[in-house]
């Protein structure tokens, strides 16, 4: 979409350095420049609780859409964890979110504050979600606690890390960054059954809020347990 003067610039929130993300960013061999964020000050500024979630942002540097779920579903929740299976239902939603995402993005950038996806000033304010007094102090605890770690301090800087995630247990870039610095699983949660207990103890919530697009899935995409 270079025709059309549109970059995406991508940040890796990673608690770990450079390195630690490197081995994904050359994996996955972007076109497009990719920042290294280590303090997660991306997310503090757009308010930002999971990956992936985007911002749309015009030349003039205005938020077209604030900070959203960027093309991933829930349907995840249906992979069934001893083999790594999936239903076909469950794939073709996460595809199609995939894909009205996607489109949504080269809309805009074809047709600039035209397309029907881009916000006006009205909808994007009613859209976009302001830290409170609570979630700065968790940012401010999140912060602190990853200080300490830097600093070999690591009992004392998860003190911090849980209290980031209590103040703030929407925010899973809080939880699984705080899981990453003590290097659980390798991923950093992946293999750990408390990210599972505590995904299954959303019910009905979402993990991934569908974003106010056009064609969008809506359907959850899995069998909560009762």
């Amino acid at each position: 979409m270079r025709e059309h003067n549109f970059v995406v610039i991508a940040v890796a929130e990673e608690s770990r350095g450079a390195e630690t993300a490197r081995q994904w960013i050359d994996l996955a061999q972007p076109s497009y420049p990719v920042l290294i964020d280590t303090e997660h000050r991306v997310a503090d500024l757009y308010n930002m609780v999971n990956v992936p979630q985007a911002v749309w942002i015009d030349e003039q540097g205005r938020i077209v859409r604030p900070a959203e779920t960027a093309g991933s579903h829930d349907a995840w929740r249906a992979r069934n964890r001893t083999d790594g299976t999936i239903a076909d239902s469950a794939l073709a939603l996460g595809e199609k979110a995939k894909r009205a995402y996607s489109d949504a993005v080269r809309d805009w950038a074809m047709y600039g504050a035209a397309s029907r996806h881009a916000f006006s000033e009205q909808q994007a304010r009613a859209h976009l979600a302001l830290p409170d007094d609570k979630v700065a102090l968790a940012n401010a605890h999140f912060r602190f606690g990853f200080h300490l770690h830097s600093h070999g301090l690591v009992a004392q800087g998860d003190v911090f890390l849980q209290r980031a995630s209590e103040l703030r247990p929407e925010s899973w870039n809080i939880y699984r960054q705080a899981m990453n610095l003590r290097e659980i699983g390798p991923m950093g949660f992946a293999a750990d059954d408390a990210f599972f207990a505590r995904v299954e103890a959303l019910g009905t919530e979402r993990y991934y809020p569908p974003p106010d697009i056009e064609g969008y899935p809506t359907e959850l995409g899995f069998k909560v347990e009762t």
